[in-house]
């Protein structure tokens, strides 16, 4: 290996151009990181216990056979711990990188109930994954056999996307429709590049356009196309839309200059790395750079855009959350990982106005935990007389989503729906009341994980293939 090493930098010395030289020191890198990626994966997974009650397993929501793929692991059988990660999970290589692991398989590690640190399920799952990738043993859909069916997905999420890759794999024709210019959904548009990189979400996108699947962008349902011309054109429509309507806040100062939704806030800084004409982003109203930056919210949401504005180079980034570290939604993780960025959580405090248009402060009114609500959550409730003005320069709303009222947009007031705006679906199959009609993901759930999704998407696509081969054995009859 260093007599190796040695030779490329010597090749280097003797006149090999500038590019030629970084490229060379990128492959060495490359090839020492590789080394020391299979030396940690091999390490961690030898780390399993292969207990007799997987924990990990059982606390995955696609039960993805976790030990069995460690142990695999930990001999050097990457193809084959590919093989059993991907028989389960449409995309490993996407949930290995932003699942909250700490929450599910991680977090119910026996190990790490022992005390002794968990496994790095998801750190291992990425690793195999990209491994495979880059082997080329991610082969690509091709059905045993064509069918005539057709199916129409609304929303390229990543349930709509789990749906689609199961249907076209049985030979369905998928057809994909989504109102932004690239598939992907939050994957693309919502999560931030350092969590996610995008060109992980366009490969995966290319293999599934390269299989078979056709993908209608920029295509708005209730205007470009309507919701009853899909249930005529296909066999089955799946609803995949996901939630997208921000929370809104009422306080005084709301509509201000400075105040943004946080999907704008990271869609913008999402689409700049793409390298679009975002003019946003470039006259500043969507960009953190040299400002103070104050968050309200305490979901995942709230963490992408606090770490999204540390990287964009903001003077300070504060987040404001009405309850405490121990009660918030967002990953741990992320919160040590935004702390260790120097972002700063002023816990237990609320938004009670905004100061200044431009915005240039938040009135916060400090909050206590007082009896636990119908939720069983203890109810915030206020200190009086603790009020104070956080100052700021961008506030970045981070409260929620909710689902936009699909019923209205598509013309379609028979869609059933719950109190709560989403789509009423059964949870195992996601059909609905309206023939040949399904939905999965957010819609269904509310606003939830991305394993999720995928869970719904595929189990989704197992009932819609077991209603087609039905429906194909009665006409053959």
């Amino acid at each position: 290996m260093a007599s190796q090493q040695m030779l490329k930098f010597v090749t280097v010395e003797r006149g090999m151009p500038e590019k030629r030289e970084a490229d060379a020191r990128r492959e060495d890198f490359k090839e020492i990181y590789a080394e020391y990626a299979d030396a940690k994966a091999k390490e961690q997974s030898s780390r399993c216990s292969q207990c007799g009650v997987p924990y990990c397993q059982t606390h995955c929501p696609l039960h993805n056979n976790i030990p069995d793929w460690l142990r695999l692991t930990a001999e050097g059988r990457l193809r084959e711990a590919y093989e059993v990660s991907q028989a389960t999970n449409t995309f490993p290589e996407i949930c290995g990188r932003i699942c909250p692991q700490d929450r599910l398989c991680e977090g119910n590690c026996v190990i790490e109930q022992s005390g002794h640190g968990t496994v790095t399920i998801g750190a291992v799952e990425k690793y195999i994954t990209d491994t495979a990738w880059e082997e080329g043993w991610v082969l690509p859909i091709s059905p045993p056999r064509e069918r005539t069916e057709s199916v129409g997905i609304i929303g390229a999420g990543p349930g709509g996307l789990a749906a689609a890759d199961v249907l076209r794999r049985a030979g369905v024709q998928v057809t994909v429709y989504d109102r932004y210019d690239r598939a992907g959904g939050l994957l693309t548009y919502g999560i931030p590049g350092f969590k996610l990189e995008k060109d992980v979400v366009m490969r995966r996108n290319k293999q599934l356009e390269l299989g078979g699947i056709t993908f209608e962008l920029n295509c708005t349902v209730g205007e470009d196309v309507s919701f009853e011309d899909m249930r005529t054109k296909h066999d089955a429509v799946i609803i995949a839309t996901g939630v997208y309507k921000s929370r809104e806040i009422e306080a005084p100062g709301v509509g201000a200059q400075g105040l943004v939704r946080a999907i704008d806030f990271l869609t913008a800084s999402n689409r700049k790395s793409f390298g679009d004409a975002v003019p946003e982003f470039d006259d500043g109203t969507l960009n953190a750079e040299g400002k103070r930056v104050v968050v309200i919210g305490g979901g995942d949401t709230a963490m992408d855009c606090v770490r999204t504005s540390v990287r964009q180079g903001a003077t300070s980034v504060k987040c404001l959350y009405r309850r405490d570290r121990a009660n918030m939604p967002g990953s741990q993780r992320e919160v040590q990982n935004a702390e260790e960025e120097g972002v700063v959580f002023e816990w237990l405090s609320a938004p009670k106005g905004f100061v200044g248009d431009p915005v240039t402060g938040v009135m916060v009114q400090k909050m206590r935990l007082g009896a636990p609500d119908a939720t069983g959550r203890q109810a915030p409730e206020v200190i009086e007389g603790a009020d104070y003005v956080e100052e700021a320069d961008i506030v970045i709303m981070a409260l929620g989503f909710e689902p936009e009222d699909l019923p209205a947009l598509w013309d379609q007031p028979e869609l059933p729906v719950t109190r709560w705006g989403t789509i009423k679906a059964a949870f195992t199959t996601g059909e609905t009341d309206l023939d040949g009609v399904y939905a999965v993901g957010d819609i269904v759930r509310g606003a939830s994980l991305v394993v999720w999704a995928i869970r719904d998407g595929r189990d989704c696509a197992e009932a819609i293939l077991q209603k087609l081969d039905a429906g194909a054995q009665i006409a053959a009859e």
